[in-house]
This record gives structure tokens, sequence and C-alpha cells, in this order.
């Protein structure tokens, strides 16, 4: 299940993106598409970056 955050949180990046594109048409206020938008690329590059460090019980 971990293997698809990353695919997950980019696919809502895109959508974030797009949402945004609408906020700067003025169809959407913006102070609801930038911190989304915001948010989403933050989890995207968190999910790509983040990485369990395994570590041996003796």
């Amino acid at each position: 299940m971990r293997d698809f955050y990353p695919v997950f949180f980019l696919i809502l990046t895109f959508v974030a993106f797009f949402l945004n594109i609408l906020g700067l048409m003025k169809l959407i206020p913006l102070y609801i598409t930038l911190p989304l938008f915001f948010v989403s690329i933050y989890l995207t590059l968190y999910s790509m970056t983040n990485r369990k460090v395994y570590r041996r019980s003796r």
C-alpha cells in the first residue's frame, strides 16, 4: 500500500494544479486553491523522499 502513496499524491498534485489554474482565472477563490496546491506538493515530495531506516536488533 505504501508503494502507491507517491503515485496517489502525484495525481493529487495534478488535480490541485488544475484547480489552481481555475483559481488564477478567478473561477475558484485562490485562498482555497493555493493551500491545497502547496499541501499536495509537500505530500508528494515527502512521500517520494521518506525512507524508513531499518535497524537490526541483536
